[in-house]
């Protein structure tokens, strides 16, 4: 005998109900929600607490799907950020902002050393590129951390090696190492000693790499002072030395005598010799920024060292595709 329901409806094989409970259910389910109780039932009702579940499983799974959607927008609109600036930056190329081409230029007064350095800047740039994008795609995917450190090690090896072939432009020519003609006219207005300044880089980190903790905001506020105070020095080495070369020069042409002399000779050679100091005014500070980077990966975990890779990475490429815009900026006629 069928058990029937004081209104005659047999709620064993209510099909609409049953397709209601195991969409709920199913859903819920596929959200990682708690099940509706089964228990929670009355004269085949759902009861308060079962509607309650039921209530806050769709509400759950609503806010699941918006924090879905809104980290889709968020990987969406940070590619369609890269793909703009490495637009810019092959419009940059294109225009030749990046001179690597003259490393193609045979240099008989100083060897292959700097012009041969254009040549493998362009290729490190291409190959950086590459690695912050599989860096870029290794974080959104929350890889382990084996995985991140492998990729930032790539990425400091290749810091070493462009900083090592930079030393050896150094020693063929210091002066085109120190004016940077291998960047972008803007990159050149802010280089200094032929690079950028550690503290600045700090400053970005500390800026960019929220949260840190106390002590590592500390640790990165010590790291800064004291390349300021680097800094500083070869700066002041720097000034000395051009006042020394300018001194030089001038005393070569106070006489009466003209620059064939022996005397005004001996004095510009003099001069030649003071500009040797060059070299090593770069090579420190090359050595500074090197120390600063490996002490700052020393602070940070592998996450925020990945993190802080891909920060410069994308502050260098907008500085370089910041050339581009300046040019193609709109400008008007003088009346």
């Amino acid at each position: 005998m069928d058990c029937a329901s004081p209104g005659g409806t047999d709620t064993s094989t209510d099909p609409d109900l049953d397709k209601n409970q195991a969409f709920e259910q199913g859903h819920a389910a596929a959200a990682g929600l708690t099940p509706p109780d089964s228990g929670d039932r009355s004269n085949g009702e759902l009861g308060p607490k079962t509607l309650r579940r039921l209530a806050q499983n769709r509400e759950a799974a609503r806010r699941s799907r918006l924090r879905k959607k809104a980290y889709v927008q968020q990987l969406e609109s940070s590619g369609l950020r890269l793909a703009h600036l490495e637009q810019e930056l092959q419009r940059a190329r294109q225009q030749g902002f990046l001179v690597s081409t003259l490393g193609d230029q045979p240099d008989s007064e100083n060897g292959d050393g700097a012009s041969s350095f254009y040549v493998e800047y362009a290729r490190w740039l291409e190959e950086h590129h590459k690695q912050a994008d599989e860096l870029r795609a290794a974080v959104s995917a929350h890889a382990g951390d084996g995985d991140l450190q492998a990729i930032v090690d790539t990425v400091m090896a290749r810091c070493d090696e462009i900083f090592r072939l930079k030393g050896a432009a150094a020693k063929a020519d210091a002066f085109r190492v120190l004016s940077g003609t291998w960047t972008t006219p803007v990159e050149r207005c802010f280089l200094w000693l032929g690079g950028f300044r550690p503290s600045e880089l700090l400053k970005l980190l500390a800026s960019r790499l929220e949260p840190l903790t106390e002590k590592q905001l500390d640790s990165i506020d010590v790291l800064r002072r004291s390349s300021l105070q680097a800094e500083e020095a070869l700066s002041r080495e720097m000034e000395a030395l051009r006042q020394s070369v300018t001194e030089t020069i001038a005393a070569a042409g106070s006489s009466s005598q003209s620059c064939s002399d022996d005397d005004c000779t001996g004095q510009m050679a003099a001069a030649v010799g003071k500009l040797g100091a060059m070299e090593g005014l770069l090579r420190q500070a090359d050595d500074l920024r090197l120390r600063i980077l490996e002490e700052t990966r020393r602070v940070l975990t592998i996450r925020q060292c990945a993190r802080a890779v891909l920060v410069v990475s994308d502050y260098f490429s907008r500085m370089r595709a910041l050339s581009s815009l300046w040019i193609a900026r709109p400008t008007t006629g003088v009346n």
